[in-house]
C-alpha cells in the first residue's frame, strides 16, 4: 500500500510539472514553481523506486546462498544445488535415513552399503568426487549433458540443469575434500548382489 501511495504522488507530481511548465510563464516566480516542481517528481520517482526495489528483495536467503555465488556460480551456490537437488540422498551412505545427519567431509563419496536393483541389474551410487577428479570443468560439463545411465539416477533432470549451476556443482565437489575410495561395481542382472539390495519397480508398458 505505502508503495502504491509512493507511486501515486510521483504521478501527481508529474501531470502538476507538465500543466506549470507548459503553461505560459508569467513572472520568475512561476519558474520557480514549475522548477521546484520537476524537483519534487524527481526526487519521488526516485523514492518510489528505491521502494519498489526493496519490496521485491526477499526476506529470507537459502541454504548458504548469496547474490555474488548466485550470479558466478561458486562454491556456495555448488552447495546449496548440492542440497536441494538431492545429491546427498543416494551418494552420500546414511544420509537419507538420518534426516540429512552426515557430516560435510563424508559428503558425495558414494554408497557401497546399499544397491538398487532392477531388470538392469544391480546398481550402486558413485564417489561423486571420484568422477569429478577425472576431468576438468568444461569436461564435466559435457559428461553431466551427455549422460545417460543406469536407474536409479535421474540423468535426463541433470540434462535440465543450466551450465552454471553444473560449473558451481563441480567447483563445490572438487573442494570438498579428498577424492576417497571407489564404490561397489555394477552387478548384471544373472549375478544376485551381496549385501542390502532395494528392489526397484518395473516400469510400466
Amino acid at each position: 500500500m505505502k508503495l502504491e501511495l509512493k507511486l501515486l504522488c510521483a504521478a501527481t507530481a508529474l501531470c502538476t510539472a507538465i500543466v506549470t511548465t507548459t503553461a505560459p510563464a508569467a513572472d520568475p516566480a512561476t519558474d520557480a514553481a514549475a522548477k521546484s516542481a520537476r524537483q519534487a517528481t524527481r526526487a519521488a520517482a526516485q523514492a518510489a523506486g528505491d521502494s519498489a526495489t526493496t519490496a521485491g528483495t526477499p526476506g529470507a536467503k537459502g541454504p548458504d546462498v548469496d547474490p555474488q555465488s548466485q550470479r558466478t556460480g561458486g562454491i556456495k551456490r555448488g552447495r546449496y544445488l548440492t542440497i536441494v537437488g538431492g545429491c546427498n540422498d543416494c551418494h552420500t551412505a546414511g544420509y537419507a535415513p538420518s534426516g540429512g545427519q552426515v557430516p560435510e567431509t563424508q559428503w558425495l563419496l558414494g554408497d557401497s552399503t546399499v544397491g538398487f536393483r532392477g531388470p538392469w541389474g544391480t546398481t550402486y551410487a558413485p564417489n561423486l568426487r571420484r568422477v569429478a577428479a577425472k576431468m576438468n570443468e568444461d569436461e564435466w560439463v559435457r559428461y553431466v549433458k551427455d549422460l545417460k545411465t543406469r536407474p536409479p539416477m535421474p540423468w535426463f533432470t541433470l540434462k535440465q540443469w543450466l551450465e552454471i549451476d553444473l560449473r558451481a556443482l563441480y567447483r563445490y565437489i572438487r573442494q570438498i575434500g579428498p577424492a576417497g575410495e571407489a564404490t561397489t561395481a555394477f552387478v548384471p542382472p544373472d549375478t544376485t548382489p551381496k549385501g542390502m539390495v532395494i528392489q526397484w519397480p518395473v516400469a510400466p508398458k
